[in-house]
C-alpha cells in the first residue's frame, strides 16, 4: 500500500524551489557586494567571505536540484523514483561544509601566526547586509526542515547567519581595542559551530543511502506493534529503510490464519493504517502466509547457530 497526497507534495516542491531561486539569486548579489568591497577596503576578511557566500550560492543550487528531483514521478527504470537526489545533494552540501571549516581552520591559524590589519568598517556594514540576508533565507528556509536536503541548506544558512553576526562583533571589537587577534579566534568558534550541526546531517545521509532503520523508528517494536493487530500470528523478515528524508518503506512476512484473500484483506488494512498513522510508512510490502516459509526458518535457525 502506497499512498500520499500528490497535490501537497507538488505544492511544496513549487514553494521551496522558488524560495531556493530567491535565494540563491539574494546570496549571489551578496557574493558580488563583498567582493567589490574587499577589493575596494584591501579587506582579505571580506575577500574570504565573498568566497564563503559563493559556495552558498553553489549549496543552495544543490539543494534546489534535490528538490527538483525527489519529486519526479516514478519511471519504469526509476520505480521509487528519485527521493535519493536530494539525500545526495544534502551530503554533496555537508561534505562542502566540511571543506569549508577545513579552510576557516587553516586560515585562521595563518593569521594567529602572523596578524596582519582589518579594515573594519567596510566588514561591519557588509557584515550587517550579511546577517540580514543569512537570516531571511534561514527563516523561510525553515518550514522544510523534514527533508534532509532542505534541512543541510538550512543549517549552511543558519551557520552563515551566525558567522556574520561574529564578524560584525569582531569587527566591532577590533575597532575599539585594536585587537586583530578577535577575527582568527572567532573564525575557529564559527568552524566549531558548523561541525557540529553538519555532523548529524552526515550521519542521517549516510543512514538513508545504506538503507539503515530510519532514524527514531525500532524494528522490534514495529514488529510487536503489527503483531498485536487482530488476526495476526506473528511477524518476521521484517524490513525498514529510507528512499529519502520523508519518505520510508517496509517489507515484513505476516503469519495469520490459513484463510481466504478476501478474509486476509482487513488485516492489510489495519497494518497498513497502523504503519501510516504511527510510523509514517506509507510503502509497506506485507506478504501473509499461514505457516512460517521455509527460507525463513532456515535463515532464523542460521541466525540462532550464530
Amino acid at each position: 500500500m502506497h499512498t500520499h497526497s500528490h497535490g501537497e507534495g507538488h505544492a511544496h516542491s513549487h514553494r521551496a524551489q522558488t524560495v531556493l531561486t530567491l535565494s540563491a539569486l539574494a546570496t549571489l548579489a551578496y557574493v558580488a557586494l563583498a567582493f567589490v568591497m574587499g577589493m575596494r577596503a584591501h579587506s582579505l576578511a571580506l575577500m574570504s567571505e565573498a568566497g564563503h557566500n559563493l559556495t552558498d550560492f553553489l549549496a543552495l543550487g544543490l539543494t534546489w536540484l534535490g528538490v527538483y528531483l525527489q519529486n519526479k514521478p516514478p519511471t519504469a527504470r526509476k520505480t521509487f523514483g528519485y527521493h535519493r537526489a536530494g539525500v545526495l545533494a544534502a551530503l554533496a552540501n555537508v561534505l562542502s561544509l566540511f571543506v569549508i571549516t577545513a579552510l576557516i581552520v587553516a586560515e585562521a591559524i595563518h593569521r594567529l601566526r602572523a596578524p596582519g590589519p582589518v579594515a573594519t568598517t567596510p566588514m561591519l556594514w557588509v557584515g550587517v547586509v550579511g546577517l540580514l540576508m543569512n537570516s531571511a533565507i534561514a527563516l523561510l528556509l525553515e518550514g522544510g526542515r523534514g527533508d534532509v536536503n532542505i534541512r543541510a541548506a538550512f543549517v549552511h544558512m543558519l551557520g552563515d547567519a551566525l558567522a556574520t553576526a561574529l564578524v560584525i562583533f569582531a569587527a566591532l571589537v577590533i575597532a575599539r581595542t585594536g585587537l586583530v587577534v578577535v577575527d582568527p579566534l572567532l573564525s575557529l568558534v564559527i568552524a566549531g559551530l558548523i561541525l557540529t550541526s553538519g555532523w548529524g546531517i552526515f550521519r542521517e545521509t549516510l543512514n538513508i543511502l545504506l538503507e539503515g532503520t530510519p532514524v527514531g523508528v525500532s524494528a522490534q517494536q514495529v514488529a510487536a506493534d503489527l503483531a498485536e493487530v487482530a488476526g495476526v500470528r506473528a511477524v518476521h523478515d521484517l524490513h525498514i529503510w529510507s528512499l529519502g528524508s520523508q519518505a520510508h518503506a517496509l517489507s515484513a512476512h505476516v503469519q495469520i490464519e490459513d484463510i481466504p484473500p478476501s478474509a486476509s484483506e482487513e488485516i492489510r488494512k489495519a497494518l497498513c493504517a497502523l504503519l501510516a498513522e504511527r510510523y509514517q510508512i506509507r510503502h509497506a510490502t506485507l506478504q501473509f502466509e499461514h505457516t512460517v516459509c521455509e527460507g525463513c526458518a532456515m535463515a532464523e535457525e542460521r541466525r540462532q547457530g550464530h
